[in-house]
């Protein structure tokens, strides 16, 4: 595999699907509020598979519905070994399927299937001849630095992980786990993006959908509840084409209310907890309900008791 002088580096692809009826996983990757929950998972799995945070490195994923795409850099053989075994053996599937169902809070396993790639080869097929695939891997160099987007991922994770260590008060951290300093203004950063979001300069708990603002919302969105629709719709697949205009015409005779009311039931029924309030607000902002989603958030409320 090359001159011993050389440094053993290598490439490969790790396709990820969910085989979940509910979870897509390129949309929640995709979802601001669940990015790094995703991130964290794959991470985590990948971590188990080598024993170290630092043994293969992620430097990019892409989204290909219905896959996610790892493409994955390895620096050492005896770690790309190691992930081989890992993924012929099982251990990191199951791996991922318990980190993902702890950071997306899911109440039953997210269950994937995998498939692994170097270039044109399907390294499925030969798994079992675990040099043969070393050497495929080896022979497909990293075409590309590490994503921006990754780094950033990394740095929030490591923040992350380093408030949690600190919240637990567990034993410092290896140099391994961690970045050089626990930066808290990073933590504040990485933790309030995924439980809360901004709206209008303030800050606002990134709750769940309530009944409460179902019916507000069916009462007070009026003709513009289709147009919300199509925004939702760009991460609900339960509301694509042609799901809103059949909600339109199925309701014709009960009005607006029931179209409006029956088209956000429809969002919370597929996305469970990621019917979340921050997605409803960002749908109303972006067809200019300001006012209905002032309302949904409490600002009127808070303008009443002044």
């Amino acid at each position: 595999m090359g001159d011993s002088s050389d440094v053993w580096v290598g490439s490969a692809y790790l396709f990820i699907q969910s085989t979940s009826e509910k979870v897509f996983l390129p949309v929640l990757y995709e979802s601001p509020q669940q990015k790094l929950s995703v991130f964290k998972a794959l991470k985590l799995a990948l971590a188990d598979s080598t024993g170290s945070l630092n043994g293969v490195d992620m430097l990019k994923v892409h989204c290909s519905d219905p896959h996610l795409i790892i493409q994955l850099k390895f620096c050492n053989q005896e770690n790309c070994r190691k992930f081989l075994q890992s993924y012929r053996q099982g251990t990191l599937q199951e791996s991922l399927q318990k980190h993902l169902k702890v950071s997306l809070a899911m109440s039953t396993s997210v269950l994937v299937q995998m498939e692994l790639k170097a270039g044109t080869e399907k390294l499925d097929s030969m798994i079992r001849e675990e040099d043969r695939c070393l050497e495929c891997i080896y022979h497909e160099k990293p075409n590309r630095l590490r994503d921006e987007e990754i780094t950033e991922l990394e740095e929030s994770f490591r923040s992350l992980n380093c408030y949690q260590e600190s919240s637990s008060n567990s034993k410092h951290p290896s140099s391994n786990s961690l970045p050089p300093s626990c930066r808290p203004l990073q933590i504040s950063n990485a933790v309030s993006q995924m439980d809360s979001f901004t709206f209008q300069g303030q800050q606002f708990a990134n709750r769940r959908i309530t009944p409460d603002d179902h019916q507000k919302f069916a009462k007070l969105v009026s003709k513009k509840w289709k147009q919300v629709g199509r925004s939702l719709q760009i991460t609900c697949r339960a509301l694509r084409d042609p799901v809103i205009d059949n909600l339109a015409i199925e309701y014709e005779r009960e009005g607006l209310y029931e179209q409006a009311y029956q088209l956000l039931r429809r969002f919370i029924d597929s996305e469970g907890k990621k019917a979340t309030l921050q997605r409803l607000v960002a749908a109303l902002e972006e067809n200019g309900l300001l006012s209905l989603a002032e309302e949904l958030v409490g600002l009127h409320q808070n303008e009443n008791r002044l």
